[in-house]
């Protein structure tokens, strides 16, 4: 008998540990192995100046474009696998839960589909151009096996760049969140339009876009790039129940902003025009910033900064003019309940029972050692995407559905030479979101609230869930280029954007509400960043570059909207039977509206208002004004053993480990102008600021059209290389707000060469 139990015991461990083999090893077999472009050979040089910066140069763009792939592996090869394995739907065997859950949209949003179906559309130099940008990545890959996370990861081809442009795209204008509220089965969501300023007159009651606040993202505040609202996905997708999701923890993470100001030279006070890019995205990770300097002698010349996965800059200056972006919140998303049949096959639509189309997916999730085989069902209508709920079947159709194109636009932006044709480019509505802010060498100014705005047929409320079973309430069509609010040159000669409404952009140049129909869903909301620089902006005199500079780095809060009605609300609380919570109310009380670390209250005040923001920024409602002051003030004694800490001990900007590793003071808030969006709190209870003020640029074109540009960013080039002096050697310089001069010119590059090497694809 005890023999038998042995028998079956080792016959147990034996299948145990196949199993084990199996699910360690699987994925990879299961992976679809890519194919490389086809075989040209490129030359590039790169130049690396004092701080590590990339400057390439190449005699064809494409050679550019390979040595862009180059440099940036170089430095952050990890990060661009993570891009890499997105566009594969493989990222959960990398990231794990959070990975599963981009990979589940890339299959929703059939973002391969998207690029199979439009790669040979796009014109024979932009698909050289990417061809060449991932035949960078293979190169270096081959020539570094041990760094590769993934077997079978590579090589990859120009049909994997472009399905990054078409799964990434949507997330900037907050497709995530639509789809992670109906993955949860949450309540079909409604939408009460555009967010409204809840302080204007004339606009409706305060309470009304509190009542329910829109889960599609529609007039909600996108933020930066990025999959911001993907975890919620995670919970479709999650291998365990009873394991928390990465990030529900802090409900509030997804505050984001960015600025962007141009000063024409009537108004600059010295003839010079001037353009600040302040964008903020996560400092680290796929949507982090990355610096370079580009140049070929086909005539591609351009200095700025761009994304993993991205075969040129995505936004700068050239020689002769200069862009960039802001995240704007139009309504680019429509919901329509579906009509299912019994079997929930079919949906109903114009009286005629349509099958629904599905797709079975395998979904790779890290889990501890092993990857585990998640299976899910994708299904689309004729609408678009389709999530199944508790609540029913909801289709999707968004601004920018089924297009990558947007490799065409950016690619033409930068090698535009003026303003009519950078407009030209920018007309093709590619890219379905983002304001751009612009200034050039001739003097000129100009914003363009860039937005693919749906056509939709009039006489139907698109602000809320929308019947499905109609094909004539199924857009195909975009509001057209020339409607969508701009300005150009306007007359007070300045321009800003903070994430606020198009129609608080220029002073007395503003354009008026009135000027657009209302079912488009532009914002009329101010942040309160951008109520500081309409203030600052508005002040009379000329705007030269020390004014523009503190307003860039201005720490002040203004008392309006919801940082009025939270101290207000915390004003009124009667404490007298709470007298240590009475003095953190009595300390806020005496609070100076600003976080530059001064003042005795500002920590508190940056906690206070932390979640604030956030709700403003995602319309949800205003948080309770006495938890907000207790989480504050429990949070600061607990860990300061004081209310009053100085600010710099607890806002921090950190990066480790290894001998290069930092931790200095940050001074900022979560809606300053100097921003600090957002932090993780570490174990000794100060916050590590992730997301915020990120690649800093000032522009500038002298009377003479002459270019010159500064700029800084919160690490250095290289972030995920400890090992190297450039992981952090711009930390100093950026916590002091203070910049580095941009080497533009190829006689300036090679003056401040200190390493300059070739790289080739043989």
């Amino acid at each position: 008998m005890r023999k038998a139990f042995a028998r079956i015991g080792f016959a147990v461990l034996a299948v145990l540990l196949i199993a084990f083999i199996a699910l360690r090893t699987w994925e990879p077999f299961a992976a679809t192995r890519g194919a490389p472009p086809p075989a040209r050979h490129y030359a590039a040089e790169i130049v690396r100046d004092a701080y590590g910066v990339p400057h390439i140069h190449g005699h064809r763009d494409v050679d550019v474009a390979f040595g862009i792939a180059m440099a940036h592996a170089e430095d952050d090869f990890s990060t661009l696998q993570d891009v890499v394995a997105m566009t594969r739907g493989r990222y959960g065997a990398i990231a794990g839960q959070d990975g599963a859950a981009v990979d589940f949209a890339y299959h929703l949003l059939d973002a391969r589909g998207t690029a199979e179906r439009h790669y040979a559309e796009l014109p024979a130099d932009v698909r050289a151009l990417v061809e060449a940008y991932a035949t960078g990545l293979n190169t270096y890959a081959r020539r570094h096996p041990g760094e590769v996370k993934l077997d079978r990861l590579f090589p990859v081809d120009g049909v994997d760049i472009a399905t990054g442009f078409a799964l990434r795209q949507p997330f900037f204008f907050g497709l995530d969140k639509t789809l992670g509220a109906l993955a949860k089965g949450e309540p079909a969501p409604v939408d009460f339009g555009p967010v409204f300023d809840k302080t204007a007159p004339g606009n409706p009651p305060a309470d009304r876009d509190l009542v329910l606040p829109s889960p599609t993202g529609r007039g909600s505040r996108g933020g930066g790039a990025g999959p911001q609202g993907l975890a919620s996905i995670a919970g479709a997708v999650h291998p365990h129940p009873t394991l928390p999701l990465k990030g529900e923890e802090n409900p509030s993470g997804d505050d984001n902003g960015s600025n962007a100001f141009a000063i024409a030279p009537a108004k600059s006070g010295d003839g010079t025009t001037r353009l600040v890019s302040n964008a903020h995205q996560p400092w680290r990770g796929p949507v982090a910033w990355y610096e370079l300097e580009v140049e070929s002698d086909e005539g591609w010349h351009y200095a700025g900064a761009t994304f993993p996965g991205a075969p040129f800059p995505l936004l700068g200056h050239n020689e002769s003019l200069g862009w960039t972006n802001t995240v704007n919140r139009p309504d680019l998303v429509d919901v329509y309940r579906l009509v299912l049949d019994e079997s929930g096959t079919k949906y109903r639509l114009d009286g005629k029972w349509l099958p629904l189309v599905r797709e079975d997916v395998v979904l790779p999730v890290k889990f501890g050692p092993v990857i585990l085989p998640i299976r899910r069902s994708v299904w689309r209508s004729a609408h678009g995407p389709v999530i199944v709920n508790a609540n029913g079947a909801f289709a999707i159709r968004y601004g920018g559905m089924d297009r990558i194109d947007q490799l065409t636009e950016y690619y033409r932006l930068n090698k535009a030479r003026d303003y009519a044709e950078w407009r030209a480019a920018l007309s093709r509505q590619a890219i379905p979101s983002t304001n751009f802010v612009y200034a050039d060498a001739a003097g000129n100014i100009a914003y363009q609230y860039n937005a693919a705005i749906p056509e939709r047929p009039p006489g139907h409320d698109w602000r809320r869930v929308l019947p499905g079973d109609r094909s004539d309430l199924i857009w195909h069509s975009l509001v057209p280029f020339e409607r969508i609010p701009h300005y150009f040159d306007p007359a007070s000669g300045y321009l800003y954007n903070s994430n606020n409404s198009p129609f608080h952009a220029s002073g007395p140049s503003d354009l008026a509400p009135a000027s657009v129909p209302p079912e488009w869903g532009v914002e009329l909301t101010m942040t309160n960043r951008a109520r500081r620089a309409q203030k600052l902006f508005a002040e009379p005199g000329p705007i030269g570059l020390r004014r523009l500079e503190a307003i860039k780095y201005d720490l002040g809060w203004e008392r309006a909207g919801y940082v009025a009605r939270l101290l207000d609300g915390i004003a009124k609380l009667d404490l007298r039977g709470d007298p240590e919570l009475a003095k953190a109310q009595a300390l806020l009380g005496r609070w100076d509206f600003t976080s530059d670390g001064k003042g005795a209250a500002d920590a508190l005040a940056l906690l206070v208002l932390h979640d604030a923001t956030s709700a403003d920024y995602n319309n949800r409602p205003d948080p309770d004004p006495k938890t907000e002051l207790r989480q504050a003030a429990d949070h600061l004694t607990h860990y300061f053993h004081r209310l009053d800490p100085p600010m710099g001990e607890v806002l921090r900007l950190r990066q480790g480990p290894g001998k290069y590793a930092v931790d200095l003071p940050y001074f900022g808030g979560s809606d300053t102008l100097r921003a600090a969006s957002n932090w993780d709190v570490a174990a000794d209870g100060r916050l590590s600021v992730k997301h915020g003020d990120s690649f800093v640029m000032f522009m500038e074109w002298d009377k003479d059209g002459k270019v010159h540009s500064t700029s800084a960013m919160p690490f250095g080039s290289a972030t995920t290389r400890p090992g190297s002096p450039h992981y952090t050697d711009q930390s100093r310089l950026f916590v002091a707000m203070r910049r580095k001069p941009v080497h533009f010119e190829r006689a300036d590059v090679l003056r401040n060469a200190v390493r300059r090497y070739d790289v080739t694809s043989d």
